[in-house]
């Protein structure tokens, strides 16, 4: 059984920061991709990035050069730096460890 808790959600100002995180536990394969997708009210669960073990990552067009996914393999754990936030990222975050473990979410509200 693999349990995913996230952290670093809140309110935020446009073009403010946050960071989230995510820790594994349980039956962890560190091999395994993880990742962030979130979700905005009245729209489909969305990939945000994610990244490989060996550090090859993907995102989400709208958030390039924007947000930044690390992860530290030893501690099971994956990061989401937001930078440069904007009212349109307000969703719930979602940590993802592949190929289909879901945490329960953190909101992220950007608005002033």
């Amino acid at each position: 059984q693999v349990q995913l808790v996230e952290s670093g959600g809140g309110l935020v100002q446009p073009g403010g920061s946050l960071i989230l995180s995510c820790a594994a536990s349980g039956s962890i394969f560190s091999i395994n991709a993880m990742g962030w997708y979130r979700q905005a009210p009245g729209k489909q669960r969305e990939l945000v990035a994610h990244i490989t073990s060996g550090g090859s990552t993907n995102y989400l067009d709208s958030v390039k050069g924007r947000f930044t996914i690390a992860r530290v393999n030893a501690k099971n754990t994956v990061f989401l730096q937001m930078s440069s936030l904007k009212p349109e990222d307000t969703a719930v975050y979602y940590c993802w460890y592949a190929p289909s473990k879901w945490g329960k979410g953190t909101l992220v509200t950007v608005s002033s």
